[in-house]
C-alpha cells in the first residue's frame, strides 16, 4: 500500500476522529485527579475508555446498517421515531450551549492570566473581549478559521509535548502519587463525567464513515486505535500536569503552570489553549448556529443569539465552575445519548448482553450527577 493510500484510509480519518474527540474536555482531568485520587482516576480510565470503544463500535454498526448522511437526531429518528429525535436535538442543542460556556470560562482564564499582568483589568474584562471576538466571527460564519480547529489542537499537543521535555525535571511523581490523599464519597464518583466527557466520540463516526466510503472495512481499526490512542495522551498529560503542579492544580490544568514554571513556558502552554479553545468555540458555535438555521427552522440572526448570548448569559448567572459544566455534560447529556445509541442497537438485534450493563453504568452516572447537582 503506498503512502497517499495509507494517508487516505488510516491518518486523516483518526486525525478527524481524534481531533474532533479532543476538545476541553481533558483539561478538566488532572483536577480531578487532585480530588478523586490517581488511583481510583486509573480505574476510572479503563473503565470508562472501554465504556467508550463499545459504545462507539456499537454506533458503528448502527452507522453502517443506517442510509448515509445523517446525523446523531436522524439517527433516532430512524430507529427511534419522533421521540428519540427530540430527545436527540434538545441533549445536543444544550450539551453544545453547555460546550460554548465552558470554553468561555476556560478562555477567559487563559486570557487573564496572559494579558492582567501586562495591561491589567479583571477577569470579566477579558472573558467578555473573548467573547466578542468569537461571537462576531461566528455571525459572519467565517470557515476557514472554523477549519483550523484540528490544526491548533495540534499546535496544542505539540506545544504541551516542548514542555514536557523542557521540564522533565520538574516532574515530581510524588505529586502524583499524594494526589486526593483526602478522598470524599462525593469526589470518589467524580472522574466519570469528565472522562465520559473527554472522551466522547460518537457523533464523529458519520463524519469519518462519509471519508472512507468504499473503504468502510478500515472503520473499526481506526476507531478502536483512536481511542486508545486519546485516552493516553490524556493520561499523559494528567502525569505531566499534577507532576508539575501537584496540590496546585487548577480546574483548568494550564493556569496553575505559571506558579511552578518559568513565565516563558507557562505563557506558551496559556497562548495555545487560548488559541485553540479560541477555535473550537468558534467551531462548535457555527454548527450550532447551523443546526438550529437548517434543522430547527430558527431563522439566523435569532439563531446567532441563541447559539453566543445563551452561554454568556449563563455565565454572568453565575455558572463559571468548569469542571461542574463537564461533569454534567458527560454524566447526563452524554448520558442520555449513550442510552439513546443503546436503544438504538437493541432495534437492529443487538446482543442483550451488551445493551444492558452499559445502561446501568449510563443510567447511574445520570443519577449520581443529578443527585451531585441538586445539593
Amino acid at each position: 500500500m503506498d503512502s497517499k493510500n495509507i494517508l487516505e484510509r488510516y491518518i486523516l480519518p483518526a486525525a478527524v476522529f481524534c481531533g474532533g474527540m479532543i476538545g476541553v474536555g481533558f483539561l478538566s482531568l488532572p483536577y480531578v485527579v487532585t480530588k478523586a485520587g490517581i488511583f481510583a482516576t486509573m480505574i476510572y480510565f479503563v473503565v470508562v475508555t472501554v465504556l467508550m470503544l463499545s459504545l462507539n463500535l456499537i454506533f458503528l454498526k448502527i452507522s453502517l446498517k443506517t442510509p448515509d448522511f445523517k446525523r446523531f437526531p436522524g439517527f433516532a429518528k430512524h430507529y427511534l421515531g419522533r421521540w428519540g429525535q427530540v430527545v436527540a436535538s434538545v441533549c445536543i442543542v444544550f450539551g453544545t450551549i453547555g460546550v460554548l460556556l465552558a470554553y468561555i470560562i476556560v478562555g477567559g482564564e487563559f486570557l487573564t492570566n496572559i494579558f492582567l499582568p501586562i495591561f491589567g483589568g479583571s477577569n470579566f474584562v477579558y472573558t467578555f473581549l473573548y467573547f466578542l471576538a468569537g461571537s462576531a466571527i461566528i455571525f459572519f460564519g467565517i470557515k476557514a478559521i472554523a477549519r483550523a480547529e484540528t490544526l491548533v489542537l495540534v499546535g496544542l499537543i505539540l506545544c504541551l509535548a516542548f514542555i514536557f521535555l523542557k521540564n522533565f525535571g520538574h516532574i515530581n511523581l510524588n505529586n502524583v502519587l499524594a494526589a486526593g490523599s483526602e478522598i470524599s464519597l462525593k469526589n470518589l464518583f467524580l472522574p466519570f463525567g469528565p472522562l465520559v466527557f473527554s472522551l466522547w466520540g460518537a457523533a464523529l463516526i458519520p463524519e469519518v464513515e462519509e471519508m472512507l466510503i468504499g473503504k468502510k472495512k478500515n472503520l473499526k481499526k481506526i476507531i478502536f486505535w483512536s481511542v486508545l490512542a486519546v485516552a493516553v495522551f490524556y493520561f499523559l498529560f494528567v502525569i505531566l500536569i499534577v507532576g508539575i503542579t501537584g496540590a496546585g492544580t487548577t480546574e483548568s490544568a494550564l493556569t496553575g503552570l505559571k506558579n511552578f514554571l518559568g513565565n516563558g513556558s507557562s505563557t506558551a502552554a496559556l497562548m495555545a489553549g487560548a488559541l485553540a479553545t479560541f477555535t473550537a468555540f468558534i467551531a462548535q458555535g457555527i454548527v450550532l448556529k447551523k443546526t438550529l438555521m437548517f434543522d430547527l427552522g430558527v431563522k439566523h440572526w435569532q439563531a446567532f443569539v441563541m447559539t453566543t448570548f445563551t452561554p454568556m448569559i449563563l455565565f454572568l448567572m453565575g455558572l463559571k465552575s468548569f469542571i461542574s459544566i463537564v461533569s454534567f455534560i458527560g454524566g447526563v447529556l452524554l448520558g442520555i445519548e449513550g442510552i439513546l445509541i443503546l436503544l438504538m442497537y437493541k432495534k437492529i438485534g443487538g446482543k442483550k448482553i451488551a445493551i444492558y450493563p452499559l445502561l446501568l453504568i449510563f443510567v447511574l452516572g445520570i443519577a449520581y450527577e443529578i443527585f451531585y447537582f441538586s445539593k
